[in-house]
């Protein structure tokens, strides 16, 4: 499969970034990209929510906005899948381009902004999966509206029968005003609006999605909220806006969002520190640069009970989630542990 890749690599690399993307997309739905038909190895598998996980590896947001190729993602040997950023409303998001691929930082800059196709497409095309595996979904607000907690209402009653988890998502970088909702004061009337919001008999678990540029009285704040409004997990981090000195792409001063592996570091100190400030209680899923088994082991130790990857599979491509979990195991098998659950937040005992 990766030698597949391989061989599409050059022509992928002369594209534009989101057309690569869009091609990916289409490559996808055509049935086009081998899947992986090898079982997982049964020491990865965790159980969260009430649901069994095959594998801690997850495909962030951000790749299927539109819920257009989920069970395809899942056939490449993802443990789980998550869907958007989608909002009630359609909309196109920025101007193009907002997208770019930094090779020799192993790392991507977007300034998407949210574009998608809408609640009622993504509601649609999850109605019609075959449901074979584990999908959430992830909220995000029109960038128009006023009433921002009004938008996740409505993107929780309305997914939270299709999806197997929601994310609150207020820590894009490319929506004016979004990361605002991290605040204490708006944050905590968000998540209770949210929840109530939530159809009874079809609850699904709710989590929220965390910038890594938060201050630490921030993530005091948030774990504080998290904890007393009975949300279900975390996921740190989104993407940064900061920009590393290391960088070296000649795309390292776009605007947007950071991704990739400069932000491996920061993003798993982050994961560490909620860990700490939650005392082990609250499920984390760590993401943000995690390229190989080794590091998704080291999100793990910090306090990961899952985690999620995006922007290493632009420069290794499907293959990357194989070997990832073949890693991953013998890690786990390296350190004496016989379950995924054993490990999570080993470096803090």
């Amino acid at each position: 499969m990766i030698d597949l890749y391989k061989l599409a690599k050059p022509l992928i690399g002369a594209l534009d970034a989101e057309k690569a993307h869009r091609l990916a997309i289409r490559a996808l739905a055509l049935g086009l990209v081998p899947g992986d038909r090898s079982p997982d190895d049964p020491i990865l598998a965790t159980r969260l929510w009430g649901r069994d996980f095959p594998n801690p590896v997850g495909l962030a947001a951000g790749f299927d906005k539109n819920a257009e190729v989920a069970d395809a993602l899942l056939a490449l040997g993802f443990g789980f899948v998550e869907l958007g950023s989608v909002t009630p409303r359609p909309q196109p998001g920025n101007p193009r381009p907002r997208l770019f691929r930094l090779d020799e930082d192993r790392a991507v800059i977007n300034r998407m902004g949210f574009n998608n196709d809408g609640l009622d497409a993504v509601a649609d095309r999850l109605a019609r999966r075959t449901r074979r595996g584990l999908v959430g979904a992830n909220l995000g607000k029109n960038k128009d509206t006023e009433d921002a907690a009004a938008d996740y209402e409505i993107g929780v009653a309305r997914l939270a029968p299709l999806a197997d988890y929601l994310v609150i998502n207020v820590s894009s970088p490319n929506t004016p005003g979004l990361r605002a909702l991290q605040s204490a004061a708006a944050l905590e009337a968000l998540v209770r609006r949210a929840k109530a919001a939530m159809p009874k008999g079809q609850a699904a678990p709710l989590l929220l999605k965390v910038a890594p540029d938060l201050t630490p009285e921030d993530r005091a704040d948030i774990a504080r909220i998290a904890q007393a409004e009975k949300l279900d997990g975390l996921i740190v981090t989104n993407t940064t806006i900061a920009r590393p000195a290391s960088l070296r792409s000649r795309h390292k001063n776009e605007s947007g969002g950071l991704s990739g592996q400069p932000l491996f570091a920061p993003s798993t100190a982050a994961l560490a520190d909620f860990h700490r400030l939650t005392e082990g209680r609250l499920p984390l899923i760590g993401v943000g640069g995690i390229a190989s088994g080794q590091q998704a082991y080291a999100k793990i130790r910090a306090g990961a009970s899952l985690v999620q990857l995006y922007s290493a599979l632009v420069f290794e491509g499907p293959g990357l989630v194989g070997r990832i979990k073949r890693e991953l195991a013998a890690s786990l098998r390296a350190d004496g542990f016989s379950t995924l659950a054993q490990a999570v937040g080993a470096d803090h005992r």
